[in-house]
């Protein structure tokens, strides 16, 4: 067990981490909005839309996709995470309108930053 298997760990870890941070850096400021998760959700779009994008132009190893997409990007952001910011907001505070625009913005954004990650690269493919 070597190879693939690593490189996901170690870009697993350093996700984990990277979303800590966030979630230490944002929580205060995730009262009414779940802040933190939003924002390792959107940067996690943005940097997969960006890595398979440049691996689409062949300017990323597959240990490089692997170690991002799958790795770094899967420790950054977690679905279950998305769900229960939603969840929270709709039962817990009773705030369903909060919950629908975190929910609908997150898909909006996500998608966006993913697509701009994606085009980004096109443009690096041309330089």
């Amino acid at each position: 067990m070597g190879g693939p298997a690593v490189i996901v760990f170690v870009g697993g870890g350093l996700g984990a981490i990277v979303r800590e941070l966030f979630m230490l850096a944002l929580g205060r400021h995730s009262a009414a909005f779940p802040l933190d998760i939003f924002a390792a959700n959107i940067v996690a779009s943005f940097l997969l839309g960006l890595v398979v994008g440049l691996h689409q132009a062949h300017r990323a190893s597959d240990n490089a996709k692997l170690l991002v997409s799958t790795g770094f990007c899967g420790g950054l952001s977690t679905f279950s995470s998305f769900i229960y910011g939603a969840y929270s907001e709709m039962t817990t505070r009773g705030q369903l309108k909060l919950s629908l625009v975190y929910i609908f913005s997150s898909l909006v954004i996500g998608y966006s930053v993913t697509w701009l990650g994606l085009r980004t690269t096109m443009q690096l493919r041309r330089a």
